[in-house]
């Protein structure tokens, strides 16, 4: 992993990009971070494919309908789902 004080892009800035990418693209982070997310995205490869990556998931699911699912299916997805869940905590 590169020093962090060091110039260019690191591994630490590319989990951070990561992180912040939905509000990054939504337009809600302030100015100074997301200055300082496209000056990361100019020098990253990785990132800007992860960007793009993303930006057309988004864009598919968008384009997506909901589709109804029969009664029986949802039982059993709802039922599968609750099985998975971890117990709740205990007082």
């Amino acid at each position: 992993m590169g020093d962090p004080s060091a110039a260019g892009p690191t591994s630490v800035e590319c989990r951070q990009i990561a992180e912040l990418l939905a509000d990054y693209l939504d337009g809600t982070l302030p100015k100074q971070t997301r200055e300082l997310i496209e000056w990361h995205i100019e020098g990253c490869g990785p990132c800007v494919a992860f960007i793009n990556t993303y930006r057309g998931t988004v864009h598919a699911a968008r384009k997506l309908h909901d589709a109804d699912i029969p009664a029986e299916l949802r039982q059993r997805l709802l039922a599968v789902l609750r099985a998975q869940r971890p117990p709740a905590p205990s007082a």
